[in-house]
């Protein structure tokens, strides 16, 4: 996601067009009266600082276009599991309505504007970058906050997810012991995998997409001859519309958030804007057609459609084989969900170490892999203690400080797009300054009210989250002026610290 042109920023974040009017969030740009290498080849010109390249960039392992698709499509949905609640909230017709309407609400606002901020301003930290370069440090790091702390709570709600489809098949695992072992397990496990590379994840990623969706092609094409399209106009009775709206905006945002990793991305000028296009086409069809198949076929009660029901539709109108394909599809899809999240949230950390906004060590990569090791264990860390929270409790507090992070991630667009006109943008909106803010007006409106709902136990602890990462910034602030902590130089690459001994 979009970043700001710090001067401490390792030159993986290539700023195009001119500089931020701000002159680095902590640091100094480096002066340009310094003598410069013999080697001019080797340098990129930022405009008031000129550095080194990142040995980072020049990894032969970049994403390329389908895995990026996929880690998309895993950041924001992995699968029609988790979309259940929608039915039992306000029942078929709803619903319908619900995954049919909301992508034009909100899913194309946000994937517009993080096409067109990832391509301008490519690297690694994303709309934490964005706020930087549009309002200085303090709102980066607020950002920072919001986000992150959406993003692992978001994480935590795949193993709680696996566990509930995994106590279908294995009662077991319902509760107790066995449950906080499954959850714990899954943890660990995948955190180890994300620290063996990107590559490996996002190619990981198109096969786990691949056999988790294709369940969901049979039991549509098998649920055919069976729909009733009258089925599909049942209205739900007693709704909830706190969990419906939640689970709608649960199951199809964080479209900006692989944009953390642009930095990690081939041609991301070239390939983000695709990637988002196709993975928005698959997350729209991956969940309006397995829930006009599920309500159409079957007369199953409002109340029956809770999280896992598509596994019992799917033994209903095919048979076992086909409830447990989708059992181990869940298990599967909550992999590639927990691993795209987490691979987001670390590199996130490593941006904002650039930005001197955290200590060195989250900019810190592994030696053999290139995985920033540290962002992975803090990510992970706060992810398992999250995961025992109670699911509705995980899916509100992700979606309140996502909400937040979003207003704030539409004012810098328009305030970039006001104020830096000639900021090289390969992908741009077209659109004029009115027809952005009308873009932007209408999604926000809808932040508003999905945490005007939120209960008072969400408001509670998205509070003291947010007044956390606020106490945090000001910390981190005295250590650097105290020297407590170390953070990149000012006049430092991240060619010198892009590897640790992890």
């Amino acid at each position: 996601m979009p970043h700001s042109p710090m001067s401490s920023m390792s030159p993986e974040f290539q700023i195009h067009g001119h500089q931020s009017p701000r002159a680095g969030g902590g640091g100094g740009g480096a002066s340009q009266s310094k003598e410069l290498p013999e080697n001019m080849d080797s340098l990129i010109d930022l405009g008031e600082a000129v550095l080194p390249p990142n040995p980072a960039a020049k990894n032969p392992n970049k994403l390329t276009l389908l895995p990026l698709i996929f880690l998309i499509y895993f950041e924001v949905a992995g699968g029609p599991y988790g979309a259940e609640p929608a039915v039992q909230a306000a029942g078929s017709l709803y619903a319908l309505l619900g995954f049919l309407i909301f992508p034009f609400v909100w899913s194309i606002p946000e994937s517009l504007v993080t096409a067109e901020l990832a391509t301008a301003i490519p690297g690694n930290g994303g709309f934490v970058l964005w706020a930087d370069r549009a309002f200085g440090p303090f709102c980066g790091s607020l950002m920072g906050t919001w986000k992150f702390l959406s993003g692992v709570i978001n994480s935590a709600a795949f193993p709680v997810l696996c566990a509930d489809y995994l106590a279908r098949v294995e009662p077991s695992v319902a509760s107790g012991t066995p449950r906080y072992a499954t959850v714990a397990g899954m943890n660990l496990a995948l955190s180890f995998l994300n620290y063996t590379g990107l590559t490996i994840v996002g190619y990981t990623a198109v096969a786990l997409g691949l056999v988790s969706l294709a369940p969901f092609v049979l039991m549509t094409a098998i649920a055919v001859p069976r729909v009733r399209p009258a089925r599909w106009l049942t209205r739900g009775r007693g709704n909830n519309w706190r969990l419906f709206f939640n689970t709608l905006f649960w199951n199809l945002n964080f479209w900006d958030n692989a944009s953390t990793m642009a930095g990690e991305v081939e041609r991301p000028e070239r390939t983000f804007p695709t990637a988002l296009l196709s993975a928005g086409l698959m997350t729209s069809l991956g969940y309006l057609l397995p829930l006009m198949a599920g309500t159409g076929a079957l007369d199953a009660p409002q109340d029956a459609w809770g999280n896992g029901f598509f596994a019992d539709i799917a033994g209903s109108i095919a048979g076992r084989w086909l409830k447990y394909w989708i059992e181990v599809g869940a298990v599967l899809s909550a992999i590639g969900l927990y691993e795209a999240q987490l691979s987001s949230s670390a590199f996130q950390l490593l941006g904002m170490a650039n930005l001197r906004l955290l200590p060195r060590i989250f900019a810190s990569r592994a030696k053999w892999f290139l995985t920033p090791w540290a962002g992975i264990l803090a990510s992970s860390l706060i992810t398992l203690a999250i995961s025992f929270m109670s699911f509705n409790d995980i899916i509100n507090s992700a979606n309140f400080l996502y909400s937040l992070g979003m207003l704030m991630e539409f004012a810098a667009f328009l305030w970039l797009r006001k104020n830096e006109p000639n900021l090289k943008r390969p992908y741009r909106v077209p659109m004029r300054l009115p027809g952005l803010v009308l873009l932007c007006l209408v999604p926000s409106a809808f932040l508003i009210f999905v945490m005007a709902i939120a209960s008072w136990k969400v408001f509670a602890i998205c509070g003291g989250l947010t007044a956390l990462g606020i106490a945090v910034y000001y910390m981190m602030a005295v250590c650097k002026s105290r020297g407590c902590l170390a953070f990149i130089d000012e006049e430092e690459t991240n060619g010198e610290i892009g590897t640790g001994d992890a």
